[in-house]
């Protein structure tokens, strides 16, 4: 299940400002490429690695390049409008930055797939460990590797499971 819903427009224009004043503030050219890049992650709303995205706007005629595609997610990490993360796979995913949203990640490491999940109980969990060892945090990001649903035979022996645990740990 994934937790994504429509990005409300007001929030979509918020997001392009802030972009804006982001790169006017560090010097940085507001151009068109950068903008059609943000507004195809914000439609998008999933996970997307670089070169998919590239991809992406290639197919949709951008006239933007692939650096121009890695340098300007760069930027949209460092302005907090873009989350990076790493699945496991030689390559980082991307997502959307929602306003007071926090999610973690259950990862297939059979497809790929990616389950988005809250529980608020975790969250109080964490923030009772961060307390008890008066520590205090800044921003986690929870993963759990396994075996979605689907992949799973309903004969899969433990041999097999092993194998993909020391496969995964390799």
């Amino acid at each position: 299940m994934s937790l994504k819903t429509k990005i409300p427009k007001e929030e979509r224009q918020q997001s392009w400002l802030k972009f804006q004043s982001f790169l006017k503030a560090r010097g940085l050219k507001v151009t068109e490429q950068r903008r059609l890049l943000l507004q195809f992650l914000v439609h998008l709303n999933e996970h997307i690695d670089a070169d998919t995205l590239y991809q992406g706007l290639k197919n949709k005629d951008a006239g933007i390049s692939r650096g121009t595609v890695y340098r300007t997610l760069d930027l949209l990490v460092q302005c907090g409008l873009v989350r990076k993360s790493s699945f496991g796979e030689d390559h980082a995913n991307y997502e959307i930055v929602h306003q007071d949203e926090h999610h973690d990640h259950l990862i297939c490491i059979e497809c790929k797939k990616v389950i988005e999940f809250y529980r608020a109980d975790l969250e109080k969990l964490q923030d009772s460990i961060c307390q008890h060892y008066k520590f205090i945090p800044l921003h986690h990001s929870h993963q759990i590797f396994g075996i979605c649903n689907h992949c799973r035979s309903e004969d899969a022996d433990q041999i097999n499971l092993s194998k993909k645990i020391s496969r995964l740990n390799a």
